[in-house]
């Protein structure tokens, strides 16, 4: 069974990703058949570059995307164009609908960023703030009891 999944290459600490179609038996590294993009993930945002129709092409004749290979297909807008492909819809709707959704994608990754800095800020601020160690009120009621 064919694969889409990533191949690594890149120094080391400093990864680079080839998106690939590969047989599924072989190993990570090995011979693919086909590269279809790459992806880098040591920039911020993320830098990827796929060959769309390649991808489509591998979906159509039955190839099966890794759990992250789906995730950036999506991302991409290649499984959208798939899906609208099948639904009958014209080119000029599909590009209009996939600028669209990497519209949103892009908004959904800059909101999250700004909430990650955001928690990430309210923790350090709550990190300095003075420790307030609260009064002994377990020795009342013992006293209490004891009479």
């Amino acid at each position: 069974m064919v694969k889409l999944r990533l191949r690594r290459r890149g120094r080391k600490k400093h990864p680079f990703y080839d998106i690939v179609a590969i047989d599924g038996r072989d190993r990570r590294d090995g011979a693919s058949i086909e590269r279809i993009g790459y992806i880098d993930p040591m920039t911020t945002p993320k830098s990827v570059v796929l060959e769309t129709e390649r991808a489509l092409y591998w979906l159509s004749v039955g190839a099966q995307p890794t759990d992250v290979v789906r995730e950036i297909l999506s991302r991409e807008g290649v499984l959208l164009r798939r899906h609208l492909g099948f639904k009958g819809a014209t080119p000029e709707e599909i590009d209009a609908a996939v600028a669209k959704h990497k519209d949103v994608a892009l908004s959904r990754y800059t909101r999250l960023k700004q909430r990650r800095a955001d928690r990430a800020k309210a923790k350090a601020e709550a990190a300095k703030a003075p420790v307030v160690e609260a009064a002994p009120a377990a020795e009342a009621p013992q006293e209490a009891a004891a009479e």
